[in-house]
């Protein structure tokens, strides 16, 4: 099977820069005991991801500190801007930053089009006070929240946490990354779905249940609310592409979630 019918958009990509790139995916192999299939650097998820059929990636990477979200934001706009149109970029902020105004006045003048948090790995409680400032100023702005969500280990991005957010601010476009809840998928449907703020992508998810179960529950969110992602360099984009097209979605279906639906959320031409 393949994808040349379909314009397909990665919507869920890691990069690096070259130099800390093998010490950037060690440490979330350590974090998830798993073993990546990419290099995390740019070379190799384009080489990778056409070589898969995928047209354009959703680049982005995640501040551990503070003092981190500068120099991140500046390679992943440096990254888009030298990708000839095959990517579009996404900032990372941090809740202790002294400055959360500057961080995101920062990063829409360096041109990206959101914000990816992964509260697990910054560890943070998604819905504690000071992140409602970045959910009221990515609202504001017109960000586009991608959010890690869900981790049956911990307690900082699971359903009752997100709920708050969606709650609270019904005008923000949020990704539930992975379903809107990894490892937890059945209860952030029951306990998510309802809000119409609410996206999804599908990365990090076709591993780990029976094909029969996600395609079920990808159903049940609906074409029109899912992205297909590949959470690169953590799996291969060849595999999570012959995955999906292995669903029986129809074609309507697939080319929604493919691309027109990451399109429309990230405005991309």
């Amino acid at each position: 099977m393949v994808l040349n019918k379909f314009y397909t958009i990665d919507s869920h990509c890691h990069i690096y820069p070259e130099k800390i790139a093998e010490k950037a995916v060690a440490g979330t192999d350590k974090f998830y005991d798993t073993v990546a299939a990419g290099k995390g650097t740019v070379a190799d998820l384009i080489e990778r991801g056409e070589r898969a059929g995928i047209d354009h990636f959703i680049v982005q990477s995640v501040a551990t500190t503070p003092k981190q979200v500068k120099s991140i934001n500046e390679f992943i706009a440096q990254s888009v801007g030298a990708s000839d149109g095959k990517m579009t970029g996404l900032g990372t902020l941090h809740p202790d930053s002294l400055d959360i105004k500057g961080d995101v006045e920062h990063l829409c003048e360096l041109g990206l089009k959101g914000v990816k948090l992964h509260p697990d790995i910054q560890a943070f409680q998604c819905d504690k006070r000071e992140c409602m400032r970045i959910y009221e100023l990515c609202e504001e702005k017109g960000l586009v929240l991608l959010m890690h969500t869900g981790d049956y280990r911990y307690d900082y991005s699971n359903p009752d946490r997100v709920i708050n957010i969606l709650k609270e601010f019904k005008k923000l476009t949020f990704i539930g990354a992975h379903l809107a809840g990894w490892s937890v998928w059945q209860e952030a449907y029951d306990k998510l779905s309802e809000y119409n703020n609410l996206y999804v992508d599908c990365s990090s998810c076709f591993g780990f249940f029976k094909k029969d179960k996600i395609y079920e529950l990808m159903k049940m969110y609906g074409a029109d609310r899912i992205m297909f992602g590949t959470d690169y360099p953590m799996w291969a984009p060849e595999k999570e592409v012959e995955t999906f097209l292995s669903l029986e979605f129809s074609d309507s279906e697939r080319e929604k979630m493919l691309g027109l639906n990451a399109k429309r959320i990230f405005n991309i031409k």
